[in-house]
């Protein structure tokens, strides 16, 4: 069928550009532009770059704290879990081939009509209630009418003025190392809506005389959730770390998997520049094509260089309502698009559709089942004595939060447990590549391992060597210790004996030490002997130092030496 609806548009100009031609190969749907001159992928007249060298900017980052203030709002687009698209029966999958994951409705066809996936609104329920805003109880879908090739039916359905929900905040902990601190900023709305499709570019992102690109709607029709933040952020980290707890968050509720590098998470970032004390915002540019937190981190925080470069150079009207790309090679934003004015997206009802309408029942069975949100554990493991780095480390994963909880629910010492997970264990997994739950080790043989090192069962040492065979192969710590004979030496009367055996291979070197070559005792504090004459079983440290040292010193002519 799509063959043949789009077989016959490969040869026909499209009107809005006559040197453009839409054809489709090997199920992809593609278009030539021919240009009459060389140019790049975001045309402009061409006006000198500021250059900024690392002192220069240091020292404008410290006036921006002086005479500047930033003002940051962010627009993250989350891409939800369902098993099905947003208004049809179509499954998407990322990294599935092209247009393998599409049907009518998806392209857009005449004739098809949309049914809303009942997940996207319990999911946006959820969501909104996570983030402490107030839901609509009745609320719409609109048209919002815009043209764009990986766009098929020439609107997206989203919500305008009746959003499923508004009002809300969101509370978060700034990290140890970029000085700590709880922080609340605002949401102003959430609301529901479908994706677009996906734009493929050949070549290098350049082109001269010809460029191809193709389109792929596999991703057209996915059900999206739209977060509008106040602008409550000052600086990039505060932004990036704003990025990072709506992950978290999406993740504890499981409406997504937040995977920025899927484009499960998207944010675009609105920043102005005032000076301190001024009311008004100042000219808002946008940065997109932030793939990463620290990349987030370093866009904003250079955006807010330029634009207060060009206020204190009396520049200020260089600073024009823009999209602009972060250039990760250059670490530096560049123009993507000019913004002439508001864009009028002629938004009207959707016809197609009925209300949302939900009832108090509803909304309260959804509230009882969310689960504990990342800054109420963090409070909760506050409360149990931990460091403000050992909370943010455990709760920033929920997989390792879970985890955690249940090792401490089977009797294991808080703080012993946060050891393990955040040193040992935490080193396996990054060495390994291997989530919490890909590791072989589970929550009631970590709390038996400390019990046996905390009881004296086993040293520390053995306990080290046992942790990784069980993350590596499993098993149960009592059966490790059993089949390797494993238990700790703790009768003193053992190692007494042990110790008199080693001595009384060693005479030459004990009348020695004895008569006063105190060096000897280095050749007396190793333990190899001792571990081979326990057939390597381990021993607690201070009683074997405390009657070695005893023995050694046992003769009535030699002055005590100590063996510390």
């Amino acid at each position: 069928m799509t063959s043949t609806l789009f077989r016959g548009v490969q040869t026909r100009p499209f009107l809005l550009y006559p040197s453009a031609l839409f054809g489709r190969k090997n199920g992809v749907f593609y278009c030539t532009i021919k240009g009459t001159q060389t140019q790049t992928a975001a045309p402009e007249n061409k006006q000198p770059q500021l250059k900024v060298s690392p002192q220069a900017k240091a020292k404008v980052l410290d006036k921006i704290l002086q005479d500047y203030e930033a003002i940051i709002g962010i627009e993250t687009h989350v891409q939800l879990s369902t098993l099905t698209k947003a208004f049809c029966s179509c499954p998407y999958n990322y990294g599935s081939k092209p247009n393998t994951c599409i049907c009518p409705i998806c392209m857009g066809l005449p004739g098809t009509l949309p049914v809303l996936n009942s997940k996207v609104i319990q999911f946006a329920v959820k969501l909104g209630l996570a983030l402490n805003c107030k839901l609509s109880l009745n609320s719409k879908f609109d048209r919002k009418q815009y043209f764009y090739p990986d766009l098929p039916k020439g609107y997206q359905i989203s919500q305008f003025d009746i959003p499923i929900a508004i009002g809300g905040y969101i509370d978060l902990d700034l990290p140890v190392e970029f000085g700590g601190g709880h922080r609340r900023f605002g949401i102003t709305r959430v609301h529901m809506e479908e994706d677009a499709g996906k734009l493929l570019h050949s070549g290098n992102g350049s082109y001269s005389q010809e460029i191809t690109f193709s389109v792929d709607l596999n991703r057209a029709g996915v059900p999206l959730l739209e977060i509008v933040s106040e602008p409550n952020m000052r600086s990039g980290i505060e932004a990036a770390e704003y990025a990072a707890e709506l992950q978290r968050l999406v993740r504890y509720l499981g409406v997504s998997n937040g995977n920025m590098q899927e484009g499960s998470l998207r944010c675009d970032v609105n920043i102005s520049v005032r000076p301190i004390g001024q009311l008004e915002f100042g000219t808002k540019v946008e940065i997109k094509n932030l793939n990463s937190f620290s990349a987030m981190n370093r866009a904003i925080d250079f955006e807010i260089s330029r634009q207060v470069s060009l206020h204190s150079q009396d520049q200020s009207d260089q600073i024009v309502q823009e999209t602009r790309l972060w250039e990760e090679g250059g670490q530096k934003t560049v123009t993507m698009r000019k913004k002439e004015g508001l864009s009028d997206y002629r938004y009207f009802p959707e016809p197609d559709l009925p209300e949302v309408i939900l009832t108090e029942d509803y909304v309260n069975s959804i509230r009882s089942s969310l689960p504990e949100l990342p800054e109420s554990k963090r409070r909760r493991y506050e409360k149990m004595g931990l460091s403000m780095q050992d909370v943010l480390f455990l709760a920033n994963d929920v997989n390792v939060a879970d985890f955690f909880d249940a090792t401490i629910g089977k009797g294991a010492d808080v703080k012993l447990a946060t050891n393990w997970i955040m040193g040992d264990i935490a080193a396996y997994m990054k060495n390994e590549k291997l989530s919490i739950n890909e590791i072989k080790l589970t929550p009631q043989e970590l709390a038996e391992l400390i019990a046996s090192i905390k009881g004296g069962t086993i040293s520390g040492k053995i306990g080290k060597e046992i942790l990784f065979e069980l993350i590596a192969k499993g098993g149960t710590v009592k059966g490790l210790i059993e089949e390797k004979d494993l238990v700790q030496i703790v009768d003193h009367a053992e190692i007494e004996k042990m110790i008199d055996k080693v001595l009384a291979e060693s005479p030459k070197q004990l009348e020695q030490y004895r008569g006063g070559k105190t060096k000897l005792q280095g050749y007396f504090a190793g333990n190899e002997s001792i571990k081979r004459k326990s057939k390597s079983r381990a021993f607690e440290q201070d009683p074997i130092r405390e009657i070695k040292c005893q023995k050694l010193n046992s003769s009535q002519s030699q002055k005590h030496v100590s063996c510390a």
